[in-house]
């Protein structure tokens, strides 16, 4: 699969990484420039490339965002996700702290954003250095640390699930973009905890 990456710090970076090393085709881009990604590219090897916002995004049958949320303006344009399959990784922090977005949700502004795409809320809630070092694709899925998933796109979740899963983690599902991706946002039970499947179910049962 080509999937073009937003941003290449610590969670694009790192998912760059996990992607490229399980056999995709990986564009990288940031608001640097191609240039500033070559080391990044060399070490993630032949899967990987460095591109512009506009090109990673328009390289990519999936495009993964991890821009920080308070940066609109760093988001690809809206025409070259449209009808893509999106992963919304960002998280709603302002420089202060995690911003107010009355009853919204970051992922449903991000879909208001990008009105063409596919949006799926996803790789968002877990430490950078836990997503390098600490996923298990030699072991059954009930054994690994979850990865959650939220959507209004069935096909879109199972497309992003599946990379979950390729990168060594196990994905579960907590629901709509608007009632899942509550559950994703800073504050929830589940955010930033390592935790398995089992246990992420019954916390997300909690919770409903």
């Amino acid at each position: 699969m080509r999937i073009g990456i937003v941003g290449s710090g610590m969670i694009g970076g790192t998912l760059g990484t996990l992607f490229g090393r399980s056999g995709h085709q990986v564009a990288l881009s940031n608001s640097r420039g191609p240039e500033s990604l070559a080391a990044l590219v060399e070490e993630i090897g032949s899967n990987a490339r460095a591109m512009t916002v506009e090109d990673a995004a328009s390289f990519g049958e999936v495009v993964v965002l991890a821009v920080p949320f308070r940066k609109p303006e760093a988001l690809p344009p809206p025409e070259s996700v449209d009808g893509k399959i999106v992963v919304d990784a960002m998280n709603a922090y302002a420089e202060g702290g995690v911003m107010d977005l009355g009853n919204s949700t970051s992922s449903e502004e991000t879909a208001k954003r990008l009105p063409g795409a596919r949006i799926v809320k996803a790789f968002n809630t877990m430490y950078y250095q836990r997503l390098q070092d600490e996923g298990r694709p030699e072991t059954d899925l009930e054994d690994r640390l979850a990865i959650f998933v939220a959507g209004d796109d069935s096909e879109a979740k199972a497309v992003v699930s599946k990379l979950v899963g390729e990168s060594g983690f196990a994905p579960v599902d907590t629901g709509s973009l608007r009632e899942g991706g509550r559950r994703q946002q800073p504050g929830s039970p589940i955010y930033n905890v390592p935790i398995k499947p089992a246990e992420a179910r019954e916390e997300l049962a909690r919770l409903a």
